[in-house]
């Protein structure tokens, strides 16, 4: 791996100088929607290009990069898609099979000859003899079972398309890493990897990333990108934070200084302007005031605010699932699974993948139905069921608000701008098109639907998948105050931290239930998720 030691992009539009020193830390862009962090990746890649300014990057440099479309990937076992992505090696390995081949038919006999020990050498240069053999421990580390590598990628669902997508870009060792949120779709045990390969990795990391542990765990260095202004932070995320509130205080003293001298020097222009005998002190004010430099208004982080109608009270038992059995196939997913959700509980469910986490929620909701035993929904109990197929149900040719709309026909048209702006979209934003929306909107939208209602019984299948920092956090604290029951699964930690009061631990040895918060289910388990070996 070459020493990429600078990657700098300068004085192009809307941004100031913004320097990347890659190969030294670990890097993270946060800023809101629409700031501008994708383009910056495209800048880098060369995907767009600077109206003003340029970037800077060594010639020789690699540059792998992760985003949020995958494409459309098939035909090939997911081995095999993921060894083609390791960049001049994979071509390498196409080689020295043709040449193969060339070499049992005798063809072109010493030129082929020649040319395969060429092609042999770089390729054992480049650890192409180990290639699939690494490719398999990302894969693993990935979550992705022997079953599904042996498999057409066609077959995997998107998710599992995107951490194959992934894994490509892993396996190729670039110089420089690009990833576009890359813990989206990834379950806690994928994400813990993550973080150590990214920790231990020699090259330079730039990235976006909505999970605050990953932050603290891997980068070194928060960039951020405001109202076309990037500011560095060196440090985690909490000492990002309470740096940029000192240097927002700052500003805004700064520019009340300012506001406050320029509107006594106005006022001094405009008492003494008609006056013959200030008439040179005027000028010289006039003239001092022409030449200072406005500071513009400080911009402030605008902090959402979910606010939910209170929900009407349930019963005691909410819900009461009793000798569930659940199959798929030959596979065994529950076996007998009893539980009692009462009234006010926040219920974690977490396990490894097949562990069976998504399908207990979907028999909660009543989506598919046990195959032995009952889910009974106590009494006065309204839900809420939250899943990501729900996004792609929205309606694309209809706007926000006529999708909320639809979903409320009798509410009144303010009711629904205040809860469009109660979940981030304001203005304009209302009569944008589904179809443009982002991950984030989207799932934004869907969480507006659900909790117009007013459940007092939210099932929620991994509500903060791509949901931006701010968002996620005033989720946090709109559910923090909820006064219903929650059943959920998630893979952030501060989510799970923020929520949980029980963590119900499927595994293939049985259910456990953790009767307190998830970092006690840490302390006592010794991990942080049930797929990891204990803490040392």
């Amino acid at each position: 791996m070459s020493a990429v030691r600078q990657l700098r992009l300068t004085d192009f539009r809307n941004y100031r100088q913004f320097r990347l020193d890659c190969g030294l830390e670990p890097v993270v862009l946060v800023g809101a929607n629409g700031s501008g962090k994708t383009t910056i990746f495209r800048l880098i890649t060369g995907e767009e290009v600077a109206d003003e300014g340029g970037v800077e990057r060594p010639k020789r440099a690699t540059i792998g990069y992760f985003r949020q479309d995958v494409g459309d990937l098939g035909g090939r076992t997911v081995l095999a898609e993921t060894v083609a992505g390791a960049g001049e090696v994979a071509t390498l390995g196409e080689e020295l099979v043709t040449l193969e081949h060339k070499l049992a038919t005798g063809e072109d006999l010493e030129k082929t000859v020649e040319r395969y020990g060429e092609v042999q050498a770089r390729y054992q240069e480049l650890g192409g003899y180990e290639v699939e053999a690494r490719a398999q421990t990302i894969l693993a580390g990935l979550g992705l079972t022997q079953e599904q590598v042996a498999n057409d990628v066609g077959k995997l669902s998107g998710g599992w398309k995107m951490r194959v997508a992934l894994a490509r870009i892993l396996l190729m060792r670039p110089d420089v890493l690009l990833l576009d949120e890359p813990t989206n779709y990834l379950d806690i045990e994928s994400i813990l990897w993550l973080e150590a390969f990214l920790r231990d990795y020699p090259g330079a990391v730039l990235m976006t990333c909505h999970d605050r542990d990953v932050i603290n765990r891997v980068v070194k260095r928060i960039v951020e990108i405001d109202g076309g202004e990037v500011r560095s932070y060196t440090g985690d995320y909490e000492f990002y934070e309470a740096a940029r509130a000192l240097e927002a205080e700052r500003r805004a003293a700064e520019y009340e200084r300012q506001q406050s001298m320029l509107t006594k020097e106005m006022r001094f222009v405009e008492r003494f302007r008609a006056q013959a005998a200030k008439a040179s002190q005027v000028q010289s004010r006039i003239k001092k005031l022409d030449k200072i430099e406005r500071i513009e208004p400080p911009r402030r982080l605008i902090e959402k605010s979910f606010d939910f109608r209170p929900p009407p009270r349930s019963g005691e038992d909410v819900i009461k699932v009793s000798a569930v059995e659940k199959r798929y196939g030959a596979r065994v997913v529950h076996d007998g699974l009893s539980l009692l959700v009462r009234r006010g509980e926040r219920w974690a469910i977490m396990g490894e993948n097949g562990a069976g986490k998504t399908t207990l929620l979907k028999m909660m909701a009543g989506a598919v139905p046990p195959d032995a035993g009952s889910v009974t929904i106590g009494a006065s109990v309204t839900m809420g069921y939250y899943a990501q197929h729900q996004m792609e149900l929205l309606n694309g040719e209809t706007t926000v608000v006529g999708e909320l709309t639809a979903h409320a026909p009798t509410a009144g048209l303010g009711v629904l701008r205040n809860l469009a702006g109660a979940f981030g979209f304001s203005g304009d934003d209302v009569d944008k098109p589904v179809r443009v929306l982002s991950g984030g909107e989207r799932a934004r939208l869907v969480l507006a639907k659900i909790l117009y209602d007013a459940p007092n019984l939210l099932v929620l299948d991994e509500p903060t998948n791509h949901l931006d920092l701010v968002t996620k956090r005033a989720l946090m604290k709109a559910l923090a105050a909820y006064e219903g029951t929650i059943v959920f699964v998630s893979h952030d930690r501060a989510f799970l931290r923020a929520l949980a009061t029980r963590v119900l631990e499927l595994s293939p040895a049985g259910p456990h239930l953790y009767g307190g918060r998830y970092d006690e289910y840490v302390r006592a388990t010794g991990r942080e998720a049930p797929g990891m070996r204990a803490l040392s």
